[in-house]
C-alpha cells in the first residue's frame, strides 16, 4: 500500500508540475516577461515545485530527513544524472547564456547551504538569508537582461525555440487552466508520496534520509531528466545545463528558505558527514569544462552516471 501512495504521489507530482510550468511559461511570456527572466525563474520554479511541495510536507509531519535529504538528493541526481544522460547522447555546450556567472552563484548557494547547515537546526533566520540571496540572484538576472536590451545586443537565451511548453496560440483559458491544475494536483500528490515514502521507510528499516536521498529525490528530478533528454535528442542539450543551474539554486536557495519556515529542521548527521559534500563535489566536476568553455563530452557523461550509481549502491548498502 505505502509503495502504490508513493507511485501514485509521483505520477500526480511529475504531471502537475509539467502542468503548471507549461501555463506559467506561456501566461508569463503573454505578460510580455523576457524569456531569459522566463527560464530562470518561472521555468525553474515550475520545475522544483515537487521538490517545495514535498521539503514543506514533511516539516510539517515531522520528517526532516526526507524534506533536506530530498532537495540535497535531487541537486546530486541534478549533476550527475539529469546532465550525464544527455551528455552521452550529445556533447553539452557550457559557453552560452553567461555559464559561468549562473553557475558560480550555484556553487556560491552550495558553499552557503552547507555552512548554514554545520550552524544547527534550519530555522526562520536561515530561511531569510537563503531567501535573500535568491532574490540577490534574480535580480542579478534582471538586470543583467536589462543591459543587453539597453545596449542593443541580442540575448542568446532569449530563444522561444530552446523553451519547454511554449505555445504561441494557446488561448487564455487554457493557460489559466494549466496554472490551476497544476497548483491543485501539486500539493495533492506531495501529500501522497510523502505519506508513502514515511510508510516505506518504516516499513523496510530505511533512513527516512536515504528514502529522500535515492528515490523521492530521483523521481522529483525527472521532470529536469525528461526534459534534458528531449533536448539532447533535438540536439539541443546545452539548454540542459542551463535548466540544471537553475533548478539547483531554486532548491537550495528557495525550497529551504521556504521550508525552514515551517521548521526547525534537524539535519541528519548522515548528511552532514556524507552526502552534502557529495553535492558539492558533484557541483565542482564540472568545474574545468563551465570555465574553460569546455564541452561535457560523451565520456565525461558517462563517468558521472557512473559515479551516480555508486552513490547510490553506497547508500543502500
Amino acid at each position: 500500500m505505502d509503495f502504490v501512495l508513493t507511485a501514485t504521489g509521483l505520477v500526480i507530482l511529475l504531471l502537475a508540475g509539467d502542468t503548471l510550468v507549461r501555463g506559467a511559461v506561456n501566461l508569463a511570456l503573454r505578460l510580455g516577461i523576457p524569456v531569459m527572466i522566463v527560464s530562470l525563474t518561472v521555468v525553474a520554479f515550475g520545475t522544483s515545485a515537487p521538490e517545495l511541495l514535498i521539503a514543506i510536507k514533511a516539516a510539517l509531519e515531522g520528517a526532516p530527513g526526507i524534506a533536506i535529504g530530498n532537495v540535497v538528493g535531487s541537486n546530486t541526481a541534478n549533476i550527475l544524472l539529469v546532465l550525464g544522460i544527455p551528455a552521452v547522447i550529445s556533447a553539452i555546450d557550457s559557453s552560452n547564456c553567461d555559464t559561468r556567472k549562473s553557475y558560480a552563484f550555484m556553487l556560491g548557494a552550495s558553499v552557503v547551504f552547507i555552512g548554514l547547515s554545520f550552524l544547527g537546526p534550519l530555522h526562520y533566520w536561515h530561511g531569510v538569508i537563503l531567501l535573500a540571496l535568491l532574490f540577490a540572484m534574480l535580480s542579478e538576472s534582471a538586470l543583467s537582461a536589462h543591459r543587453h536590451r539597453a545596449n542593443g545586443r541580442c540575448d542568446p537565451c532569449d530563444d522561444t525555440e530552446d523553451l519547454e511548453g511554449v505555445d504561441d496560440d494557446m488561448p487564455w483559458w487554457k493557460v489559466i487552466l494549466f496554472v490551476a491544475l497544476g497548483l491543485i494536483g501539486l500539493p495533492f500528490g506531495a501529500d501522497l508520496l510523502v505519506d508513502g515514502a514515511i510508510g516505506l521507510a518504516r516499513d523496510f528499516g530505511i533512513s527516512e534520509s536515504v528514502i529522500g536521498l535515492t528515490l523521492v529525490a530521483v523521481g522529483t528530478s525527472l521532470p529536469e531528466l525528461a526534459t534534458t533528454v528531449m533536448a539532447a535528442l533535438r540536439r539541443q542539450a546545452d539548454v540542459a545545463l542551463g535548466n540544471v543551474i537553475g533548478s539547483n539554486m531554486f532548491n537550495l536557495l528557495g525550497i529551504m528558505g521556504i521550508a525552514s519556515f515551517f521548521g526547525p529542521l534537524p539535519i541528519p548527521v548522515e548528511i552532514l558527514s556524507f552526502d552534502l559534500w557529495v553535492m558539492l563535489a558533484a557541483s565542482l566536476a564540472i568545474v574545468p569544462f563551465v570555465f574553460m568553455k569546455q564541452n561535457i563530452t560523451r565520456v565525461w557523461g558517462a563517468v558521472l552516471m557512473t559515479c551516480y550509481a555508486i552513490y547510490t549502491i553506497i547508500l543502500l548498502s
